[in-house]
Parts: structure tokens; sequence; C-alpha cells
């Protein structure tokens, strides 16, 4: 049963103040510790004494008083410097329930009751993928790492405990990459550093291009670096600078020749919960749409239950799903379309012969493909999201149809961060 409420006004933000003493009540949704004023102060826990700096409603913790039992050492020697990760000084087991009961207050804004499965939590070491911001630094390497708390520039990180040790050890390769990218002053890249079966690929963005982009000299530095590093591909904003051999990816039986700069899982065990709940969920199936497939991570296992529509507004992607087909003999067979899911979503005439729908929206959700599959013959409904609010939107949509939402799985992806996913399972 649900019912509409109003949402909460966001707080107004209240003068600078002195220096103060106070108790931290609860962390709030960014990870920030909440005091009563309301007063946020980043790096603390429920029941922390502190004493706040002065300053606006956010405010630098000055000293920690009485410390929570909940408190650990940060694995990270840049933890409190690099702004990449909030939550290192909590204990996991309660960092992981406050997870879960945001998620379980999301849903109850909206009177939404289900079964909440055990949540599944990523490992250190474990991130496959990085977004790596480079600023200009030495003649034959650059600094490397991520952006620094409330500042543009970046912390020249030595080590990374989210990140696979293949990646944190291409780090120093990754520096000098990045050197020669400086030859326009306004070039601030970004290294997007995915670990594939074939080695490491790396897509960059925020090249200066209006003056001509890298010269030949750059260019050719790019690709020394890159076969000396023994790198798989280099791309800049998809455009080849270097190719040893193609970046590929397992997707269930099948082996997917992944695009530049293409959207991948960022943990593979993650990957592996989420497509695992959607296949069971989906057992039974005679025809399924998987909606916002990208390469295919759900799409191949789903083929292995019953032929599959998928579809997904990346046109590459799209192309190479559909030559993993040719990896994978004995699916029970896959048609794949790039269309804007957004404009043009699979509408429910198109989804006539269809009994179960698995999308997998970017943050934005997917307002028009759940209408469209609220007003649908559909039976079954798998929604994986990475982002609680827009989830619950769009279930909104199916529960007023007639879904219900059965169970849900918290998949706590991006460890350390405020960031929740998860995979849910709608039936009518």
């Amino acid at each position: 049963m649900r019912r509409h409420r109003p949402q909460r006004a966001r707080p107004i933000d209240v003068p600078a103040g002195p220096a103060v003493e106070t108790v931290i009540e609860a962390v709030g949704g960014e990870g920030d510790g909440i005091a009563p004023g309301p007063l946020y102060a980043p790096f603390t826990l429920p029941g922390e004494r502190v004493r706040l700096a002065p300053g606006p409603q956010r405010r630098e913790v000055e000293a920690i008083l009485a410390p929570s039992p909940q408190r650990v050492t940060p694995p990270c020697p840049h933890f409190g410097v690099c702004g990449g990760c909030a939550l290192q000084h909590w204990e996991h087991g309660a960092y992981l329930a406050w997870k879960v009961e945001r998620l379980v207050r999301t849903l109850a804004r909206e009177r939404i009751e289900t079964q909440i499965l055990p949540a599944f939590a990523a490992a250190p070491g474990a991130r496959r993928r990085l977004a790596l911001h480079a600023r200009q630094g030495r003649k034959d390497a650059a600094r490397l790492g991520f952006k620094t708390r409330k500042s543009w520039d970046v912390v020249d990180i030595a080590a990374c405990p989210i990140a696979d040790p293949a990646l944190e050890a291409a780090l120093p390769a990754m520096r000098r990459l990045a050197a020669p990218l400086f030859e326009h002053p306004k070039s601030a890249p970004t290294l997007h550093a995915t670990l594939t079966s074939t080695g490491l690929d790396i897509d960059i963005t925020g090249v200066e291009r209006k003056s001509g982009g890298l010269s030949a000299d750059a260019r050719m530095r790019l690709a020394e670096t890159a076969a000396e590093a023994d790198f798989a591909r280099v791309t800049l904003d998809g455009e080849i600078a270097y190719l040893a051999r193609q970046p590929t990816v397992r997707f269930g039986p099948a082996t997917v020749a992944l695009p530049a700069g293409s959207f991948l899982q960022a943990v593979p065990e993650a990957e592996a919960v989420m497509t695992a709940m959607a296949v069971e969920a989906a057992a039974g199936a005679e025809r399924i749409a998987d909606l916002f497939c990208g390469a295919g991570a759900f799409t191949f296992r789903l083929a292995e239950v019953a032929p599959v529509l998928a579809a997904d507004g990346a046109a590459p992607a799209i192309a190479a799903l559909q030559a993993g087909v040719a990896t994978a003999p004995g699916l029970h067979g896959i048609t794949a379309q790039a269309r804007d899911l957004v404009r043009r979503p699979v509408l429910a005439e198109e989804m006539k012969r269809i009994d179960t729908v698995v999308f997998d929206p970017p943050r934005a959700g997917a307002a028009e493909q759940a209408a469209e599959i609220a007003r649908s013959g559909v039976s079954r409904a798998i929604g994986v999201s990475c982002n609680p609010a827009t989830f619950v939107r769009d279930a909104c949509t199916l529960i007023d149809a007639g879904f219900r939402l059965e169970r849900l799985k918290p998949v706590d992806q991006f460890l350390w961060s405020p960031h929740v996913e998860l995979v849910g399972v709608f039936n009518r």
C-alpha cells in the first residue's frame, strides 16, 4: 500500500557562525555528520562530541572530543584530503547498515513496503574502473589522482584501496601517459581507466581541442608510453591513439569487445550478484526485454533463459552486443536495437509478446519507459538502479498499475561512498 506524501523542504542556509561544541546526531545523505542547527560536519559519526570551526552550515572539524566506538582507522593515506571516499572512518557493519536504512527510508516516504534481502558489499581492491584527473607536473610525469575536497586541484595518489591491484600498479605508467596532454593551458584531462580481460583500456577526455588538439609529437609520446606500459588501448574522446589489442570483457557465455568509453559496472562481483538476481527472477519467462542494456551485461545471461529484445541509446554498445552474439552459441536468441529510451521508449504495443522486462537506466531513471511498462501486459519487471530516488519514482508508476515490489537487494558497489545501488523485483 502506498500513499503520497509531500516532500520535506530543503534546509535553508544559516549565516556564518562562531566555533561551537556539539554532538553529531546522524549521518546525512552525502556522508556528512549532522548536528543541531542543522550543521554539517564531514568525517564525523553519530554520537560523537565535536568542536566545529567557525563557518556556515557545512563546517570543518577542529577536534573530535568524544569519538564514537564505531570509529576506525581509515585504510587510505589520502583519506580526508582526497575527495574520493567519504566514509572510510566508519566500522563496516554500521556503515553498511546506514546505507540500507537510507534505502528503506526512501521507500518509506512513498509508503512502499517490501522484503529487503541481505546487502551485497564490495570488497576493497575490487574496482576495475577509475576516473583519474590529471594536472601538469614534471615534464615526464603528470600529477594524477582524485580531486581534493572543495577544490579543482588533485591529490597525487600513491595508493588506492578501492582499486584492483592491477590498476594501482599502473598509476606510475598513467602519470607518464598524461604528461604530454598539457600543450594547451585549458586542458584538464581525465583518464577513464578500465581493467579488461586483455589489459588496461584508457579513454582520455578533457584535452583542449579548439587549438587543433594534440600535436603529432605529443601523440607519438602518448603511443610510446602506452606501448612501454603494455596498455591494450588508449583513446582520446573515443578516437584511437594507440591499439595493441582489442579490450574485451566476459558477459556470461559471451566475449564482448568493449567500445571506447563504454559504461561498465565498476565491480565484477557486484555485476555478478545483480545479474544472478535478475536471471533468477526471470526464470520461466517466455520472452524478455532488456532495456538500457549497454553492451549486454544482463542480456547474454538472460538469453540463457528466453529470447531477449535488447535496447539502448548507445549505438556503439549495441554494435558490440550484436558482435558478441557470435561468441556465445546456444542462446535463445537476441534482437538488439539502438534507440533513445527517453525520447523513444519501447511502447506497450511493442511488448505484446514480452512477459518480463529488465530495466537498468542511468541516474535519471526511466520515467518514460516505466510508463510504457505500466501500460503493457508485462507481468514481471526487474529494476536495477544506481539512484534510489528515481527508482522509487519509477516504482510508484509500476505500483499504481498493479505491480507489487516483492523484494529488493541493496548493492554497495561504490565502497566508502554515500552511493547505494539496488535490484528490485516487481510482479502483478
